[in-house]
């Protein structure tokens, strides 16, 4: 008899955050953005200096990046590809060594400067390979076809880190190189592809259960394969000419395309369920910082590019990884798909951080105040969900009556 995704989880007899590919990473992912975030402001204060080869914004881009990301990508498709190839998920010691290894690379790029050269780099870039290793394994074992355009996303991304990592060790900054952009490209992508199909589908579904008559129009439709090719070229634009006029039309021009996809949704009737309309929240920050980043190309007098790159990273990427790390630790552990008071206000603390930390490009005199508030805010946020979700994250999922 075939073994199921559950029975193989209860089955393991070690700690339960190795149980399945969510739990140790989004756990730690999120508690790694609040490290990572309490290192960059005593780093940017003067407290701090890490034995690292990274000048400290590079650092901080990547910890982002290529860190927490990693660890959150890492759960989501740990966690959803058995159900997309109906094979059994990675559990027990395979789940702590892969963990293992993205927890060495964090520990490496913050004290690279102690180790041979090239030493960090190839034991960060070990984790998101072997994991797209044991990804490829999984679609092909499942002749899962359909995502191997996820698989071709992951692969774009390690490319990124490495890319990242060959600018760094030639002295420039890699926070403003082609790694950077191409990472961020590939999340645009992934959140373009992977949230345009979940988001219409979770709205649907509880659209249809409140008897609505307005409801999304079925992901991946001719408008949005439309959306995402022009999305792929404008990305391509910004990586290569990134101060080309053409390049910030591009932007703007796609920006509205994914306003008018996302309209589509009927966000505006999920007000009454926080879990779905922080989902079209997170969403709304790509084409608005892709807007922005576009003015920022065409107009940089009035708009500085790194701010527009925050609505993506911190908006468009922190908020929708918060966004569905809230909801599938909920709808995985066994408890109702239901934003309490403490939910709602890590979505309020992250939103909060994004607006600060716009908001202090524009008023200079008091910029600093504005960073100091984003980075509380942040760390609220993440620290507020390992506090909220934690212990359900360490705990075996309740068994079913």
């Amino acid at each position: 008899m075939k073994q199921t995704t559950s029975e193989q989880s209860r089955q393991w007899q070690g700690p339960a955050v190795f149980s399945y590919g969510f739990r140790p990473f989004f756990l730690f992912g999120a508690l790694w953005a609040v490290l990572a975030m309490v290192l960059w402001i005593l780093m940017l204060s003067g407290n701090l200096q890490l034995p690292t080869h990274l000048d400290p914004i590079s650092w901080h881009a990547h910890e982002f990046l290529f860190g927490y990301l990693g660890a959150i990508i890492a759960g989501f498709l740990l966690t959803a590809v058995p159900n997309w190839t109906g094979r059994l998920p990675v559990v027990g010691w395979n789940l702590a060594g892969l963990f293992a290894l993205w927890l060495a690379g964090r520990i490496a790029l913050a004290s690279a400067d102690l180790w041979p050269t090239g030493f960090a780099a190839a034991i960060d870039l070990s984790f998101p390979i072997v994991l797209g290793g044991v990804i490829l394994r999984e679609i092909i074992a499942g002749k899962n076809w359909r995502n191997l355009v996820v698989l071709a996303l992951l692969s774009v991304f390690i490319l990124a880190n490495l890319l990242f990592h060959i600018e760094a060790a030639r002295g420039e900054i890699a926070a403003q190189g082609y790694g950077l952009r191409i990472g961020i490209s590939a999340v645009v992508l992934m959140i373009s592809v992977i949230g345009g199909r979940v988001v219409p589908s979770f709205t649907r579904n509880w659209l249809v259960q409140k008897k609505a008559t307005r409801l999304p129009v079925p992901p991946m439709k001719r408008f949005d394969k439309a959306t995402l090719l022009a999305t792929v070229l404008a990305l391509l634009l910004w990586v290569f000419a990134p101060a080309f006029a053409l390049t910030g039309i591009a932007l703007l021009i796609i920006g509205l395309l994914h306003f008018a996809r996302l309209i589509r949704w009927q966000g505006a009737q999920t007000l009454a369920e926080p879990l779905l309309w922080v989902l079209h929240l997170a969403y709304a920050f790509l084409p608005l910082g892709a807007v922005l980043e576009g003015f920022s190309i065409l107009r940089p007098d009035l708009f500085p590019a790194i701010a527009a790159q925050h609505l993506w990273m911190a908006g468009a990427f922190g908020l929708m990884t918060l966004a569905m790390m809230t909801r599938a630790t909920l709808g995985h552990t066994g408890q109702t798909l239901r934003a309490g008071h403490g939910t709602v206000a890590i979505f309020a603390f992250l939103i909060g951080s994004v607006i600060a930390r716009l908001a202090a490009a524009f008023y200079s005199d008091a910029a600093m105040t504005l960073y100091s508030l984003s980075g509380a805010l942040w760390i609220a946020a993440f620290l507020g969900f390992a506090l909220f979700y934690g212990a359900a994250l360490m705990k075996p999922k309740p068994a079913r009556n």
